[in-house]
């Protein structure tokens, strides 16, 4: 199965909304920190999130901390940007594959877009910025589960 991962998150009912959803469909969650919020069991707890005994979430105290796990684990990491040119739809997914989502603020910086090893977009029309980072991580979530036929049984 692969994993999402939330580079440094701003807004923590996003990423409360982004557990929920790995929590329904089975998929771990990597969110790498600092975080705008704090991110511990307990805080997550404290805002309700009752979703969080269903998921199987890590955090990396920051990028490097990330790649040493994922270098280790040996995992594609497939970035999710406005930068990128191939539509998310148009990727190939493989089990393995870590999903990354930036900042709701700035994105992920240049060092990460480096780091990637595919980029995949959201084709939107022009002029307008982007989505909200849990409805796009839902879409390509959605994409690579039914790539891989990894939906849950009912």
């Amino acid at each position: 199965m692969f994993r999402i991962a939330l580079y440094q998150p701003d807004i923590a009912q996003n990423t409360g909304t982004i557990l929920r959803l790995a929590a329904c469909l089975g998929i771990a969650v990597d969110i790498i920190e600092p975080a705008g919020f704090p991110v511990s069991d307990k805080a997550f707890r404290r805002s309700g999130m009752d979703y969080l005994d269903h998921v199987t979430w890590n955090r990396h105290d920051d990028f490097t901390a990330f790649e040493t796990w994922r270098a280790a684990e040996g995992r594609r990491l497939v970035l999710m940007t406005t930068r990128a040119a191939l539509p998310y739809a148009a990727f190939a997914f493989r089990p393995g594959d870590v999903l990354m989502a930036g900042r709701e603020s700035a994105g992920v910086p240049e060092a990460v877009h480096t780091a990637a090893d595919a980029g995949i977009r959201i084709p939107m029309r022009p002029g307008l910025r982007s989505l909200n980072v849990a409805v796009s991580v839902s879409m390509v979530a959605g994409e690579a589960l039914r790539q891989l036929a990894a939906f849950p049984s009912p």
